[in-house]
């Protein structure tokens, strides 16, 4: 019986062995899947190896960085805005000096276009002025005056004109002075 049940349990003990062979060839090929598969795991390892981009800060050392930073550069950009103003302002009284020009020119062209009748009558006396200071010209040149005073009529005739255009000018000035006025009156 011993001899019988040691035939039957060859059988079975020959199957078991087949069974461990094929259970160790898939045990082998799965290792050998395996080492293929972590073979390149080195390179994976810092290909997924998460990296900290920011930097998480407590919420006073914000503060303290930011105070730190207004403190250090706010008097640099207080300045730069006085200097801005400054150049603001300076430009706006320059445009407003132009302007003022620009209808003191005004006036004055249209006081000289306004009298365009009268200009044949002004030509005549700028004419008249003119042939009045050759003929002092041509006396000083002829000796009628010495040297020293054909000198200082020549002096008084130029300071003479000098002041006619300096008097007219202020004329003008003045008329555009009372214009402005009415204008801002007007407005008011």
């Amino acid at each position: 019986m011993a001899y019988q049940s040691y035939q039957q349990q060859q059988p079975s003990y020959a199957s078991c062995v087949t069974s461990l062979r094929t259970s160790l060839s898939y045990l082998q090929s799965s290792v050998a899947t395996l080492d293929a598969g972590i073979s390149d795991f080195p390179r994976l390892t810092s290909l997924l190896k998460t990296v900290r981009h920011y930097e998480l800060i407590p919420q006073p050392t914000l503060a303290a960085a930011e105070a730190s930073l207004r403190d250090e550069i706010g008097p640099f950009i207080s300045l730069l805005l006085d200097r801005a103003e400054k150049n603001i302002d300076r430009q706006a009284r320059r445009i407003e000096t132009l302007k003022a020009r620009a209808e003191l020119n005004a006036g004055r062209l249209s006081h000289y276009t306004s009298e365009g009748g009268s200009s044949a009558q002004q030509e005549r006396q700028r004419r008249q002025q003119e042939r009045e200071r050759e003929k002092k010209l041509k006396a000083a040149r002829s000796g009628r005056l010495g040297g020293s005073a054909a000198l200082r009529a020549k002096v008084v005739a130029q300071r003479k004109e000098a002041l006619k255009y300096s008097v007219e000018r202020l004329e003008m000035e003045v008329q555009q002075k009372e214009r402005e006025l009415r204008k801002r009156l007007e407005r008011a």
